[in-house]
């Protein structure tokens, strides 16, 4: 989606694993990012270089990477002080009760499904979630989602904890999984200050194919 000397943003594929890690060495964005670039940020080490931030392999949409250990570092800063903007779309199950509303419930690793993320954990970090009704049936709702934090899995912890889980989501709602292809879950917007000139960049992922059919499926709209 954009390239310079510094940074590079991509619209990640759904499928797509950010970095390599136990039981997937290749076909990872990071090594599809050594293929494409001469160089990238070593602050990450070998098995991460570049990656300023991750999204889970099912979720598509917008992830910068940076080229340069000073690219990295002035990024790192701007998710840490919550100043990068990261606007997310969900399709999920059934109609919210309210159209809009914060979700801030602390998310911690669940004490027994360990693969699980809960807001329920006794050492559950603070989370901040916006959200907002797009589109809604009774079967399912078009949601956008601001994120004002970056726990794991968070969107998908918060909008389970509601009663309205991502369709497709194997992990929290695994009874709704089977007629989805993925998790239906997209990094719609991401915007920051470019860490050379201080320029405020903004991007916008289109929705993918599979992501347009099942709102379509859904009876849903954009």
């Amino acid at each position: 989606m954009y390239e310079d000397d510094d940074l590079i943003v991509i619209n990640k594929a759904s499928g797509m694993t950010v970095h390599p890690g136990a039981g997937q060495r290749e076909h990872t964005l990071v090594n599809a990012l050594l293929h494409h670039c001469s160089t990238l940020s070593g602050i990450g080490g070998k098995e991460r270089p570049g990656i300023v931030h991750r999204l889970d392999k099912e979720t598509s949409g917008c992830l910068v990477a940076a080229k340069n250990d000073v690219a990295h570092r002035e990024l790192s800063k701007q998710f840490t002080a919550r100043t990068v903007e990261k606007i997310y779309l969900a399709l999920v199950a059934g109609k919210l009760r309210k159209e809009t509303g914060v979700i801030e419930n602390k998310i911690g690793r669940h004490p027994v499904h360990r693969q699980r993320m809960s807001v329920s954990s006794p050492r559950g970090r603070a989370a901040k979630t916006e959200y907002r009704v797009l589109r809604s049936s009774e079967q399912a709702s078009l949601v956008e989602c601001t994120l004002h934090s970056g726990r794991t899995h968070q969107i998908r912890v918060h909008l389970h904890h509601l009663g309205n889980p991502v369709l497709g989501d194997k992990i929290y709602a695994p009874r709704l999984a089977k007629d989805f292809p993925r998790q239906m879950l997209h990094a719609w917007k991401l915007g920051f200050r470019h860490p050379r000139t201080g320029e405020w960049k903004h991007f916008e992922a289109p929705l993918p194919d599979d992501f347009n059919r099942a709102i379509a499926a859904s009876g849903l709209q954009i």
